[in-house]
């Protein structure tokens, strides 16, 4: 089961679009952290969670929830995990995946323009706002809590094929 940090977003519906679109989404205050770690531990203890749903083109939480239900192998993603202890400490694994600037750079671009209905001069400025100051600050120092690092992402077998084994490892007969 993939649980991902992205839906969990604090909803800010007294402030207009204008307003929403300015905040600063790359800074742990602006994840409902204590949600997340409620879900995950009662995803953790075998129970169902209604997991929000984020509409990143209007920049607000969605009324209806995702029911999802527990399984063996919960994988937490998200670029903020690591910053919250009490989060990290209801992980088995914590795993790092390192890619380089500009590959992350493009990769938003192109989501932020296609999926979330952005422009490009928009995703830029945010970058050079939010995202790359915050990243510096709260991400890249983040990895000294991973288990592993995994340069390169999907790219490198050897170290997908070692979490794989872990993985697999853990899970029930």
């Amino acid at each position: 089961m993939l649980l991902q940090q992205d839906h969990y977003y604090k909803d800010l519906p007294h402030l207009t679009f204008e307003e929403r679109s300015q905040q600063n989404f790359d800074h742990p205050d602006s994840i409902d952290t204590p949600l997340l770690i409620e879900h995950l531990r009662t995803l953790r203890n075998g129970f169902v969670i209604e997991r929000p749903a984020y509409d990143f083109t209007k920049h607000r939480r969605i009324s209806s929830t995702i029911r999802m239900e527990s399984r063996p192998a919960i994988i937490l993603e998200g670029i903020l995990i690591f910053d919250n202890r009490n989060l990290r400490d209801l992980l088995d694994i914590k795993l790092f995946v390192d890619t380089d600037a500009d590959i992350r750079f493009i990769r938003r671009l192109r989501r932020d323009v296609r999926e979330r209905g952005r422009t490009v001069e928009s995703v830029i400025e945010q970058y050079l706002r939010t995202v790359r100051p915050m990243h510096m600050e709260f991400i890249e120092p983040s990895k000294r809590y991973a288990d592993l690092i995994i340069p390169e992402g999907g790219h490198n077998e050897v170290g997908i094929d070692l979490v794989i084994q872990k993985i697999r490892s853990l899970l029930p007969g």
